[in-house]
């Protein structure tokens, strides 16, 4: 067998002293804007660990600075068999419609087992665009790199099909966030044409991620990296969490292609970023020595007495309430990302004190300073276990009924019988069956009435 350590160095982006024979300086010139001027890259900082040693990515550029939804828009989420697992997706929408309520979003998922931008460009005007979606998220790559050592001609090939897609999607009046892949934890074995070793996938995969950037730049769309997040966290959640005895920690899922849940609420965070959604999930206020509080964001004080503050909320915080070293669990993934501060915020101040009080919102009680409550603490990040937890769950489920039902309506039913024969009856009879499913969804999200109690010592 042949070391590793033996192998000709692959990276993701350019040095320019590098050799123009080495496979990842091709994907580069392959990606490279045709203006010269713009063809000075920045890379990311790197760990100083040797998992890091042969890859090089370029720079993401920042998540947009305003958001790309308006209000009642439909978001379309198109991917592989990742996306088709209907997890960041779930979680994606979930987000949108509990968490911003207001905004009225429809969400549409599009996953396609084995699927590669080739696929998605044959059937995004079937499938897709003919729902005139106003914003588009993509997520190919894995497949697209084929399960092979980096070679320019694929990366051509890919950097081709992506743009044609942004294209037609810009054509049809639709904003766009182009998804780099993630990466690889494992060989997939079930391929029967793979080849090289699990660094040369990574390394194919990250050389993806920087043409990606370049698809995204060359048509000003936005761009979600899924990759370098997720491989840090592959690298480093071993030693964070050791796993549950027998069961290690693997953030690409058993397979080492489909992540379980710590895998995709990475996804979820870098695609909701890339939406330029701030995060702000509201604003309560409370003054101890004048016995008064106040709300805004979506939240309304009922009442307000000795330290007991009522409340109804018509906005969730995103509620992830599972244990932080287990693979399956949201709560775990999102400690690999800056999820609560970034995307997470329902902010409590507390004016007036004279000393340290205790803060109890739902099953939880934490203790602070006046000088940390006076800044303003997150509830969302710090009570976990809240009034809002059951509510969100329920909205969850109903999400994931209606996008399962979009998997039967594209695969099965578009892509059946029923749409060979007749594909507009075939639209209005499933579209018939999808409506109470995303009425569910819209009623799921009820407003929550909930009691945060401040007791102060002496």
């Amino acid at each position: 067998m042949i070391r590793c350590s033996r192998l000709p160095l692959l990276f993701c982006s350019v040095w320019i002293a590098v050799a123009l024979g080495f496979a990842q300086a091709k994907a580069q010139e392959a990606a490279r804007p045709a203006d010269p001027a713009a063809a000075t890259y920045q890379y990311e900082a790197k760990p100083n660990d040797f998992a890091f040693e042969k890859l090089n990515p370029r720079l993401a550029p920042p998540p947009p600075a305003k958001l790309l939804l308006d209000k009642g828009d439909l978001l379309a989420i198109a991917g592989d068999s990742i996306t088709e697992q209907r997890m960041y997706s779930r979680l994606i929408e979930t987000y949108l419609i509990a968490c911003m309520p207001e905004m009225e979003i429809e969400v549409r998922q599009y996953g396609w087992s084995g699927e590669k931008t080739d696929g998605f460009l044959r059937r995004m005007d079937n499938d897709c665009l003919r729902f005139q979606p106003d914003v588009v998220t993509l997520s190919y790559g894995m497949n697209d790199a084929r399960y092979r050592p980096y070679d320019v001609t694929n990366g051509r090939w890919y950097a081709d099909h992506y743009r044609q897609i942004v294209r037609k999607c810009q054509a049809a009046g639709a904003e766009v966030v182009v998804g780099s892949p993630g990466c690889s934890g494992k060989i997939a074995t079930w391929v029967k044409s793979r080849s090289g070793t699990l660094d040369e996938h990574n390394q194919h995969l990250c050389a993806l991620r920087d043409i990606a950037i370049d698809v995204a730049d060359q048509q000003h769309v936005a761009f979600a990296d899924v990759f370098w997040p997720m491989y840090q966290a592959k690298v480093f959640a071993p030693g964070r969490y050791p796993g549950q005895g027998w069961r290690p920690y693997e953030m690409c899922g058993r397979d080492g292609i489909h992540p379980d849940w710590a895998g995709h609420a990475i996804m979820a965070y870098a695609y909701l970023r890339a939406l330029g959604i701030d995060g702000d999930l509201g604003r309560i206020h409370v003054d101890m020595s004048a016995d008064t509080a106040t709300a805004e964001g979506g939240h309304e004080v009922v009442s307000m007495k000795q330290g007991e503050v009522s409340l109804i909320s018509h906005r969730y915080p995103f509620c992830a309430d599972g244990p932080v070293d287990r693979d399956d669990s949201v709560r775990s993934g999102m400690t690999f990302v800056p999820f609560d501060d970034d995307l997470n915020r329902l902010m409590l101040t507390v004016s007036g004190l004279s000393g340290i009080a205790t803060v109890t919102w739902g099953n939880q009680s934490h203790t602070y300073s006046p000088a940390q409550l006076t800044a303003g603490v997150n509830l969302a990040a710090e009570f976990t276990d809240n009034p809002f937890v059951d509510a969100f769950e329920d909205v969850s489920q109903a999400v994931a009924e209606k996008q399962a039902f979009e998997t039967h309506q594209i695969k099965k039913v578009f892509h059946g019988q029923s749409g060979q024969k007749d594909m507009e009856k075939a639209v209005r009879e499933t579209e018939q069956q999808r409506a109470p499913l995303a009425q569910a969804v819209r009623q799921a999200v009820r407003p929550v009435r909930h009691v945060i109690r401040i007791h102060t010592k002496g």
